[in-house]
């Protein structure tokens, strides 16, 4: 493995638990519904490092904070982490199959395809544990109240991530995973 892949997916993961963080102190504990703060780092993950880095930076960095901050709580953790590796599988996949050759649309058609595979993700496994548990409260409805909910962070992430991906790339940051100076290669 890459050092230097390894070093980044890190500094993710910790960022993936300290924004959030920031985001409670100067909200309220409503803002990480609202925000989303844990979803930039993973799906910046995802695109940066690769489907696989990614997939783990979403699979760590909601179980790291739940141990370490009590976020998210433990009823909501097993949706967030396969939610969260989703995204970061799936912006990885996507960004590496068409957003790094699309430069003017790509980073934001494998970020809108990443989110939507997440929260579909996300709802399937409300499904499944509403009907193995045998709880009506849960299901899709609430993927789309979550989504509602979410609606501010969604647009942070569609402002910041193709931001941050485009300046990345224009210092030549993917150039440092791969010789041949292709972004995402696992």
């Amino acid at each position: 493995m890459n050092i230097r892949k390894i070093t980044v997916g890190g500094l993710l993961i910790a960022l993936s638990v300290l924004l959030p963080q920031a985001f409670h102190l100067i909200g309220s504990t409503q803002a990480g519904k609202m925000f989303l703060p844990m979803h930039i780092p993973v799906l910046l993950g995802g695109m940066i490092l690769g489907p696989m880095f990614g997939m783990l930076i979403g699979t760590t960095a909601p179980l790291i904070s739940a141990l370490l901050t009590g976020m998210p709580l433990m009823v909501r953790l097993p949706f967030m982490i396969i939610e969260l590796a989703g995204y970061g599988f799936a912006s990885g996949s996507i960004y590496k199959t068409i957003g790094f050759c699309n430069r003017k649309y790509g980073t934001v058609m494998s970020l809108v395809i990443a989110m939507l595979f997440g929260r579909i993700l996300y709802a399937l496994t409300l499904f499944v544990a509403a009907d193995i548990l045998d709880i009506t409260a849960l299901g899709a409805f609430e993927a789309v109240k979550a989504t509602i909910a979410g609606v501010y962070g969604i647009i942070l992430q569609l402002l910041i991530i193709p931001a941050l991906v485009y300046t990345l790339r224009k210092v030549g940051f993917y150039d440092l995973f791969n010789e041949k100076g292709k972004a995402g290669a696992s």
